[in-house]
């Protein structure tokens, strides 16, 4: 099977400095509550749980209130997803080396974004931007977006959020033969307007909840430049998991 990255081993005890979850809401608190459930068996230890919501009344603050993730040391951090991970992720891969970020089915396509706004900071005077794909991506299923982004699924079916994409699909109850980091890395390669990829893959930890390190995020924006310095580049910039995946193009001239 053609995964990207390893499922963890579900006996082990994750340990992590600091875990973000996006949003606060309802998918926000039922990842938070997975968290507070696995750490409660021994199975995630965490220095911090921070879930961002500009919303100070969001669900998890109001869980949080009445007592629920006891386990967890939460602190619901309210701004913005993007001034958020403008701070977390600029701190650099060498201090994200514990981190992961837990993202939101609805969220925007928070990792490209950042990328492109420290591009932007970093050559004030070049042309960055996002453009859509020239190519349709080879998926099942595929929407283009008109800001740009393009949106990929290897399902035709509407999947549980609680779906950890196990090496056996439980809607076609046959071996899942697809991994999306993979195809879209591939798919990068054979398009001759691209020919490289940044893939952020999100994959299952523990009790439901999927997870993206921190650390290559930051470490992406170094690799970008290093493409575009002194030259155009165009680069597939994907946030995917095994299934399901938000692409686009980052376009330096």
């Amino acid at each position: 099977m053609p995964d990207h990255a390893p499922q963890p081993d579900e006996r082990e005890t994750l340990r992590f400095r600091r875990i973000v979850v996006i949003g606060g809401g309802c998918y926000g608190s039922w990842y938070t509550q997975q968290l507070d459930r696995a750490a409660a068996k021994g199975r995630l230890v965490a220095d911090e749980v921070v879930v961002v919501d500009r919303n100070p009344a969001c669900r998890v603050a109001a869980r949080a209130a009445a007592g629920d993730y006891a386990t967890l040391p939460l602190r619901v951090e309210r701004t913005t997803w993007a001034d958020y991970c403008a701070t977390w992720l600029g701190t650099g891969p060498d201090a994200l080396a514990r981190d992961a970020m837990v993202p939101s089915p609805l969220m925007p396509h928070l990792c490209l974004d950042w990328l492109l706004s420290r591009l932007v900071t970093r050559w004030p005077h070049r042309a960055v931007r996002v453009e859509p794909l020239d190519t349709t991506p080879p998926t099942p299923w595929e929407r283009a977006a008109p800001d740009g982004r393009h949106y990929v699924s290897f399902a035709t079916w509407t999947c549980p959020v609680n779906c950890i994409e196990p090496a056996r699909c439980p809607a076609t109850r046959d071996v899942r033969d697809w991994s999306m980091p993979a195809a879209m890395t591939t798919f990068a390669e054979r398009e001759p307007t691209l020919g490289r990829a940044v893939i952020f893959p999100c994959i299952h930890r523990t009790h439901g909840v999927g997870m993206i390190d921190a650390a290559p995020i930051a470490a992406a924006e170094s690799r970008v430049a290093a493409w575009a310095e002194g030259a155009s580049a165009r680069v597939l910039v994907g946030t995917v998991s095994h299934c399901h995946g938000a692409l686009g193009v980052l376009a330096i001239d």
